[in-house]
């Protein structure tokens, strides 16, 4: 919780405050008199969330969300939103004791739940689901499931936004693009339990509605369990690198994020702001092919040991080949090394023929490789890298890429962290003084130097 930002705890405080009005009876105009809340609906509900965000786990907080919008539905619009507090306040959390995160959940939720209830209300919600209208009933449903979604969408893309560097309209837009549907579809089983509900056949047959939703939650687990794996795949990837190429220790997850910031900056949707990440994580991936005495050779590197290490990002290109969600991953760490005029590889491809994913992890590599700080050398300042990156923008680099990197640094900023070269291991006692002109420092070293020096100088890396 300490390393939440002080404007994520602000806007937490600010949902918080929002959501407990409307956990309170809405007093009729003529009378002071609460009405009556139907606990016998209320409570069975209840515990029906709680007991399906339980089941649902840490992944899958929301399955009850058929639960929530049936009872929109069914019930007056505090009363709905009471039903959602308890589930989000026990529902599996990263950590036992993230309070912040559970009481933000809860507050989304009731504050969800109450704007979809009164939508519902105006529309004569309870009369027509009472009165098994269903035609009618669709409508309320279909209404009560936008506003929901509207709401939840927006707040998740305020929390986003106080987080870090996201555009909340951007984010609630992407949000909206992937949760619409998904919610659309729990809003119409909704429908169908709390028509069940006010059946004659009762709450227990009203529970049948739920056995498609949750072989729906285990479809998604399945994917969701995918993906994970493919995560830690990519996790040992980078581990393994860096425990073969220990100099630039921590160097692939700044490229990813970097790439991450060009790549939204570009106005890239979410998804593809990951592959970009995943991209920039394995770009280096190819050089456990690449023999560690090469890797680690001090002196020159001859003509045949350079066209051997120039080959990593063919070999990184197939070790990634099985990974399906990673297809466009895959040509970005193929082609990070090419360069716009052409005189980089493995292809020498040259201008649009690059593929755009390349093109921005290799400005990300770039730009770090300047601003890290290395046991040769210290890193070079932020506004002494950027003003290199413009002069060989459009021969070695992509303008645009270069031009978005330079708008995110300027909103987000940059703090990299220092790389592994301060733990090498110091030179044995004894150790013959390196050779005149290579001053200690490894070859590969003083080619990652001249990386960046301009479009026409050897790049090595």
């Amino acid at each position: 919780m300490e390393a939440v930002p002080p404007r994520a705890r602000a806007t937490v405080a600010c949902a918080v405050l929002g959501a407990l009005p409307c956990l309170l009876p809405v007093l009729p105009a003529t009378h002071a008199q609460v009405p009556h809340t139907p606990w016998a609906t209320v409570l069975p509900l209840v515990a029906l969330y709680a007991g399906c965000e339980r089941l649902g786990g840490r992944r899958f907080t929301g399955t009850g969300c058929p639960v929530l919008l049936a009872a929109v539905l069914l019930l007056p619009p505090s009363a709905a939103a009471l039903v959602a507090l308890p589930g989000a306040l026990l529902a599996p959390g990263e950590r036992p004791d993230d309070v912040l995160r559970r009481v933000w959940h809860a507050a989304q939720q009731v504050l969800a739940v109450w704007t979809a209830a009164h939508v519902s209300a105006a529309l004569g919600g309870r009369t027509v689901v009472a009165d098994c209208r269903f035609a009618a009933a669709l409508g309320c449903a279909a209404a009560a499931a936008v506003a929901y979604c509207l709401v939840l969408t927006a707040l998740d893309a305020l929390i986003r936004a106080a987080c870090g560097p996201v555009s909340p309209i951007r984010a609630w837009r992407e949000l909206m693009s992937r949760t619409l549907g998904p919610v659309t579809v729990h809003g119409l089983a909704g429908l169908m339990t709390a028509v069940l509900w006010r059946s004659p056949y009762g709450p227990v047959a009203a529970l049948l509605m739920l056995l498609p939703t949750g072989a729906s939650w285990w479809a998604w687990a399945q994917y969701d369990r995918e993906r994970a794996a493919h995560r830690a795949t990519i996790r040992a990837l980078v581990q393994a690198v860096d425990l073969k190429d220990g100099y630039t220790r921590g160097h692939s997850e700044r490229v990813g994020r970097a790439s991450a910031m060009i790549a939204r900056e570009l106005g890239m949707d979410d998804e593809r702001v990951e592959v970009l990440r995943f991209a920039g994580l394995l770009h280096d991936v190819g050089k456990l092919g690449v023999p560690t005495r090469l890797l680690r050779k001090e002196g020159p590197l001859t003509a045949e040991e350079r066209r051997i290490i120039e080959l990593h990002p063919e070999y990184g290109h197939e070790m990634v080949r099985g990974i399906s969600f990673l297809d466009e991953a895959r040509a970005a760490i193929l082609h990070h090394h090419e360069r716009l005029d052409g005189s980089g590889y493995p292809y020498g491809l040259s201008g649009d023929r690059i593929p755009e994913c390349a093109r921005v992890v290799a400005v990300a590599d770039a730009f770090d490789a300047m601003t890290s700080t290395r046991s040769y050398r210290p890193a070079r300042p932020v506004p002494a890298a950027l003003r290199e990156l413009r002069r060989c923008a459009g021969a070695q680099f992509d303008p645009r890429m270069v031009t978005a990197l330079v708008r995110a640094l300027a909103r987000h900023g940059w703090h990299p962290a220092v790389t592994s070269d301060d733990d090498r291991t110091p030179r044995p006692p004894g150790t013959p003084a390196p050779a005149p002109g290579t001053d200690g420092t490894p070859e590969r070293a003083r080619a990652d130097l001249r990386k960046t020096a301009g479009p026409r100088e050897h790049t090595r890396r």
